[in-house]
């Protein structure tokens, strides 16, 4: 009985080292082994407190223009708050929760909305057990010079709405 796991362990171990293309029909498409490491931005310079800013009154003047109470949040390249709105009315729940967002970008280098996506698509579940993981759209890098500046988060909406208000953000801040 020994035999026949070490010889499933070494053969899924050699499988997975050999699976360097996209996944055959049937086949786990997390057994693939990507050569390059994935979400592999390099942390960079803090967002300043003037860019911070900048991004939230962008997301504000767009949920205003679309009626909407959001609560923005935006950190910088270590995941540390540099500045914060809560628009009248907004929701108090989301406070919190904005904040989250743009840390958990932050922190794992990647939108909130892929791990949304990983849960609800891609019946990825562990990543439930992940500290700090928040399965939400809504948190989205800044990115300056291909690496990590910060990150804002928007919460007071539904999940679109709170990726709208974020992308205004972003498009404020994002250096071309």
């Amino acid at each position: 009985m020994k035999r026949i796991a070490v010889a499933v362990a070494f053969a899924a171990c050699a499988l997975g080292a050999a699976a360097q293309q996209p996944p055959a029909a049937g086949q786990n498409p997390r057994d693939v082994v990507p050569d390059k490491m994935p979400f592999d931005v390099p942390y960079g310079a803090p967002v300043s407190l003037d860019r911070a800013q900048a991004a939230i009154n962008a997301a504000v003047a767009e949920s205003k223009k679309r009626g909407w109470k959001m609560n923005v949040a935006v950190v910088d390249s270590g995941a540390n708050l540099v500045a914060f709105a809560r628009m009248d009315g907004a929701q108090l729940g989301s406070i919190a929760i904005a904040e989250h967002k743009a840390r958990a970008a932050a922190k794992f280098r990647r939108e909130t909305k892929l791990f949304e996506s990983g849960i609800q698509e891609g019946n990825l579940h562990y990543l439930l057990t992940l500290d700090d993981v928040i399965a939400s759209r809504g948190g989205i890098l800044i990115i300056d010079n291909g690496q990590i500046a910060g990150a804002v988060g928007c919460s007071g909406g539904t999940g679109s709405q709170d990726e709208v208000a974020c992308k205004a953000a972003i498009e404020a801040v994002t250096k071309r």
